[in-house]
């Protein structure tokens, strides 16, 4: 199933709140206007806002707080995205050139500054404490497993579960906030609203594994940056952890670490496409997915949780 197809319920207010992201870059100064409009014209799958809507159509379906609340999620995964490629040294970004790239390192931190601060004002317009409060939380959360993670660059003594966490810090806490959200808005009780939660937290976890897979199996073309790019810029990811596992004390990703000799970055990489280790990896996410969905059937019987189902099924046959 296509993401068009998921996102059927919801479609004319998703496209609603891209339209409101774009509006942010229409503002006096020309000059920041013209950066904000390059950041934002270029989207990606939506998933953020979308589970958003979706977990508020699940009970009462009130637009008036769930778009800025939708626009707010997507405005801090774009921030992050932006920091992210400054931290990394990123050229490419979704095939077009990073903010960082273009206008430098100083102009990229205060770009993702800014785009913060609108995503701050507007989860201010949901009115609603809780809603805010979760938000400067996520944020946090973010920012640590950011710091994690640039702290731990080229560090080979990492394990799965170390990456979990990380992994969770970096995706699956922003997926949280999406869900909770949208219920809380929406009015859910508070056994739904755990559910959205641990939903998100493994749905986040099995998003961010596929995405990692597709980093070494896809193309540069496809990914929109060059094939391995994590693990060239030092993060350990679980199809480099498996190969780890499967050699202790020799193996080309050590190797790489040691020399960061691009001869052995192309090992590495051609190694992590081993189909026994893309399989686990798959196999890994599918489990996530699994813990995703399995109190689902607690939700309201209706369209917006038949594509939480759907939206799961989505994530885990990417690539496959």
């Amino acid at each position: 199933m296509e993401l068009k197809q998921i996102y059927a319920p919801i479609q004319n207010d998703l496209d609603k709140v891209k339209d409101t992201i774009k509006s942010i870059s229409r503002i006096e100064y020309k000059w920041l206007s013209g950066q904000l409009s390059y950041i934002v014209s270029e989207t990606g799958k939506g998933i953020r806002p979308a589970l958003t809507l979706l977990t508020g159509k699940l009970y009462h379906y009130d637009l008036n707080y769930l778009i800025p609340m939708a626009v707010s999620v997507e405005l801090m995964h774009t921030a992050t995205l932006v920091h992210d490629d400054t931290i990394d040294k990123a050229l490419t970004r979704r095939s077009q050139a990073t903010i960082n790239s273009m206008w430098g390192d100083e102009i990229a931190i205060l770009m993702g500054d800014f785009l913060f601060a609108k995503a701050g004002e507007f989860v201010a317009d949901t009115q609603t404490p809780r809603v805010i409060k979760l938000f400067s939380y996520t944020l946090g959360i973010i920012s640590s497993g950011e710091i994690g993670q640039f702290r731990g660059a080229y560090n080979i003594k990492q394990n799965r579960e170390d990456y979990f966490r990380r992994i969770y810090r970096k995706t699956g806490s922003l997926f949280s906030l999406s869900t909770q959200s949208g219920a809380i808005l929406g009015k859910a009780p508070e056994e739904s609203v755990a559910i959205t939660k641990e939903y998100a937290d493994n749905l986040g976890i099995a998003f961010q594994i596929v995405d990692d897979i597709l980093d070494f199996t896809s193309t540069e073309e496809a990914l929109g940056k060059p094939v391995g790019s994590d693990l060239i810029q030092g993060t350990l990811t679980l199809p480099a952890i498996l190969i780890i596992e499967r050699n202790p004390q020799d193996n080309p990703v050590k190797r790489f670490f040691e020399s960061r000799d691009n001869k052995d970055a192309v090992e590495a990489i051609d190694t992590a496409k081993n189909p026994e280790i893309i399989k686990e990896c798959y196999k890994i996410a599918g489990e996530y997915c699994e813990k995703a969905c399995r109190n689902l059937k607690s939700l309201p019987q209706n369209i917006s949780r038949q594509a939480l189902y759907d939206l799961a099924e989505f994530v885990i046959s990417q690539g496959t």
